[in-house]
């Protein structure tokens, strides 16, 4: 079997558009979250979505011992949102505005849409976690672009 250079199987999947979601949950009282591309819808029924953070998120451990988790769809204008999300470390929800969801996870104004979700299962995938969610709530908050 060929072996695949690290460098080139990032730069062949960086070709496929993907959007970005903020996946936020909350934990003692703090909000917590990371960006993430890996995002897919997984079934209607039940209802379940899947997101595939790093092994080596430090958001990761935290949002997976709320047992909860809402997937924000960001939307074009949001820019600066992925950004902070996509920071290790610091206040990712410095300045923004957001409210509880269904599960009491964080929902961010002015995004797209979300989907609020509970944890169902972890799967090994390689250098990062396949998480699947339960939505428990969603709605679209408006179109996207």
């Amino acid at each position: 079997m060929a072996e695949i250079d690290p460098a080139d199987f990032k730069r062949t999947m960086g070709q496929f558009c993907t959007g970005v979601v903020a996946v936020t949950a909350m934990l003692d009282d703090a909000p917590v979250g990371f960006a993430a591309q890996s995002f897919v819808s997984l079934s209607m029924d039940p209802p379940l979505v899947a997101v595939c953070p790093a092994k080596t998120s430090t958001s990761w451990p935290k949002i997976r011992d709320s047992g909860h988790f809402c997937i924000n769809m960001l939307g074009a204008d949001q820019r600066s949102v992925c950004d902070a999300f996509a920071q290790s470390g610091g206040d990712k929800f410095a300045g923004l505005k957001w409210r509880t969801g269904h599960t009491g996870a964080p929902v961010l104004a002015g995004v797209l849409a979300y989907a609020d979700c509970t944890l169902e299962a972890e799967h090994d995938g390689g250098d990062h976690t396949i998480a699947v969610g339960r939505v428990q709530a969603l709605e679209v908050l408006r179109d996207g672009d």
